[in-house]
């Protein structure tokens, strides 16, 4: 499986890392992105990077698989129904006391005892040969329910990997989505730290102009020099920082590739649903709510299994032999070859009922099984309780998620403002490269929270989604 109930979310320490040199929306990310060394990375949108992993992905390769194999043994006990043919070749070299054919039980073929030697008061020690040639068939007649039994309590363990699979399937959706998100996000840092030094630099160019015309200090030229440099520095952290996301991006879609880009986001989401439905949704229908369901199905059906190997069983037999003994029958005469040739043929076809009276180890393990139900169905209630609670946190994450999105894209509309203010002054002669570079800073760090909070808002959705997902 994944190995946890939801799976490892990839961590932004790589994003938040960058500091100052975060940013806005990436630009259109439907031509291949350029590397840190320039290298061109494939781009898909989320929706196909999905369809990919949930084919590809080698978790749910793994689920798949189980799946068929616990499909394969749920076959197992119907194949009862089929007729069984075995054989057996006997040679025996035996004291014989009241029979000619010393004969060892076979599971393959149900023999019937024929022929009898002399009754002797006093029994004899000289061995006699007894030799035995035969085919039989055993047919299932009727069961009274114990196949069937058998075979639903593996048709429910097959359910349960299905609904396993379907949990691991929504995981990889999470994984895939919240990878996806990552690279937008340090897209979105690049494209930040980029105009940062771009501006830093024409920055810098007015102020080198306005020392030469003898309008600025030179101070003020070293302080636009050490802008530059710090948002260069911004630059090749956010280019490694992408790297990593997409390849990190790559590893949960399961491409090829060392690393994959990310095309541009669908529509927003709509605002989620009131919480008691999403509630409900989440009690009835979720793909852990259903994993817990079937293993109470699956504890059922084993308990009516173990109960049903109490019931009697009707089959059919038959087997076709030859056999001979070197004993001395008790009228007759001796059959030529002193029993080492099975020369002598016999047919049979018998009706049996087999009634199982008393078997203390059944009945135990139906007991046991049937306690083990009562655990499951103790453990249902506990998951839609965990599912609830797990609702709630999302949904409030959604909500809080959104607001301080809303806060933050206010905040960075009145930075950008702040800095063409800045800006205006710098360039007009009234304003110090200090109050520039304090605009710029603001800037930087609102557009930052802004592109954090837009993944945060992101990845509270996905998460909310992930929790009330039904299970198909």
């Amino acid at each position: 499986m994944l190995g946890s109930r939801w799976a490892r979310r990839w961590p932004l320490t790589a994003l938040v890392a960058l500091g100052l040199s975060m940013g806005p929306r990436s630009a259109s990310a439907k031509e291949p992105a350029a590397g840190v060394r320039g290298a061109r990375t494939r781009a898909v949108t989320l929706r196909e990077a999905i369809a990919y992993a949930q084919g590809h992905s080698p978790g749910l390769l793994s689920v798949r698989a189980r799946v068929r194999a616990a499909q394969a043994a749920a076959e197992v006990p119907r194949a009862q129904w089929l007729p069984s043919v075995g054989g057996t070749a006997q040679i025996v070299g035996a004291t014989v006391n009241n029979s000619t054919a010393t004969i060892l039980s076979n599971p393959r073929v149900d023999l019937p005892r024929i022929g009898a030697t002399p009754l002797s008061p006093e029994p004899s020690f000289v061995p006699h040969a007894s030799t035995l040639v035969a085919v039989g068939v055993r047919q299932e007649i009727f069961d009274f329910g114990r196949i069937a039994a058998q075979a639903a309590a593996l048709d429910a363990q097959a359910e349960l990997e299905r609904q396993r699979g379907e949990g691991a399937r929504l995981d990889v959706v999470l994984q895939v989505t919240e990878g996806y998100l990552a690279v937008r996000a340090a897209k979105a840092i690049l494209e930040a730290a980029s105009e940062a030094a771009a501006r830093a630099a024409q920055h810098r160019e007015a102020a080198r102009a306005a020392v030469d015309a003898g309008m600025r200090s030179q101070v003020d030229l070293a302080r636009a020099d050490a802008e530059v440099a710090r948002f260069e520095v911004a630059k090749v952290r956010a280019e490694g920082s992408l790297a990593t996301a997409q390849a990190v991006f790559a590893a949960l879609v399961g491409v090829p590739e060392a690393a994959l880009d990310a095309a541009d986001a669908e529509a927003e989401e709509p605002a989620p649903p009131p919480l008691e439905a999403l509630l409900d949704r989440a009690r009835g229908g979720s793909a852990e709510v259903r994993e817990a369901q079937a293993r109470i199905e699956v504890a059922r059906a084993e308990t009516r299994a173990a109960a049903a190997l109490m019931r009697p069983d009707v089959f059919l037999t038959a087997a076709i032999s030859g056999r001979a003994g070197g004993a001395p029958p008790s009228s007759g005469s001796t059959v030529g070859g002193a029993g080492f040739a099975p020369i002598v043929p016999n047919w049979d076809v018998g009706l049996v009922l087999s009634v199982p009276i008393y078997d203390p180890v059944t009945s135990a393990r139906r007991d046991a099984l049937r306690e083990a139900e009562a655990v499951h169905v103790a453990g249902l209630e506990a998951t839609r309780a965990t599912q609830a609670a797990e609702v709630r946190r999302a949904y409030l994450g959604v909500v809080a998620a959104r607001a301080e999105l809303g806060a933050l894209e206010r905040a960075a509309v009145a930075a950008r403002a702040n800095h063409a203010q800045a800006e205006a002054r710098f360039k007009a002669g009234l304003g110090t490269v200090l109050e520039l570079v304090d605009a710029e800073a603001l800037r930087v760090e609102a557009e930052v929270q802004r592109a954090v909070g837009e993944l945060g808002a992101a990845r509270a959705r996905a998460r909310l989604d992930r929790s009330i997902a039904e299970a198909k």
